[in-house]
């Protein structure tokens, strides 16, 4: 028993460490995939599909506004004011799914960064657990610039099409740096699943979607370097 104690304590430390670790180096560095670009990958081998990864990082200042403030508008309005979690969203879905057949989410742009960086998309009591961790740690050694810039990056927003610039370009034929509003909340009402809603071919709950977000965009203001503007 002694010694399963220690072996467990030994790995309880080198998962902090490595955690650690991992979030300080991608504080710095572009990120070269996700695990849930390999998971895709996997599921479209066993379908007896070739798997398409397109995807190119492309840094902060190359992304447009328009998109960042449709993103926060449409997933996470309270984005600069929390800590990672947010406190009124989870008690209103918790309210709300009470009566709903379907549960309605509450993940932050942080939580959902942590996931799609770190973890798999598929939901346990154990990934929910490994995300807060994450959560925490990427709130406390990322400012929420990086949180966005990484998850814009590396967001899922088609089959096979992660990031801005590939959904730019194969969408719309433009880069990250010149999606209009419209094309932006076009992106940005897909997110909540983009493999079943495409921003090419927008059906009438997307446009609708898309509608509220063009509503919601002037509201939003982007904090640079402390800044907001």
């Amino acid at each position: 028993m002694k010694k399963l104690i220690r072996f467990l304590g030994k790995l309880m430390i080198w998962f902090v460490l490595l955690s650690v670790l991992g979030v300080l180096l991608f504080r710095f560095l572009p990120v070269p995939g996700t695990p849930l670009m390999v998971i895709r990958s996997v599921q479209s081998l066993s379908e007896g599909e070739r798997p398409v990864i397109n995807y190119q990082w492309v840094p902060y200042e190359q992304i447009s506004d328009h998109l960042k403030r449709a993103v926060i508008a449409s997933e996470d309005q309270r984005f600069y004011s929390h800590h990672g979690f947010d406190r009124i969203e989870i008690e209103k879905a918790i309210r709300e799914n009470k009566s709903r057949k379907k549960a309605r989410g509450a993940s932050t742009i942080s939580q959902q960064t942590a996931k799609n960086l770190f973890l798999w998309p598929r939901s346990s009591w154990l990934r929910k657990g490994l995300e807060a961790w994450f959560t925490l740690l990427i709130e406390l050694l990322w400012p929420k610039e990086r949180i966005l810039e990484v998850y814009l990056n590396i967001m899922e927003t088609g089959k096979g099409l992660y990031g801005a610039e590939a959904v730019a370009r194969t969408h719309f034929n433009s880069t990250a740096a010149k999606l209009t509003p419209q094309q932006s909340a076009l992106i940005a009402a897909t997110l909540p699943n983009p493999l079943v809603y495409s921003s090419l071919q927008p059906n009438s709950y997307i446009k609708r979607r898309q509608a509220w977000i063009l509503r919601q965009m002037p509201a939003i203001h982007l904090v640079e370097g402390g800044e907001v503007r």
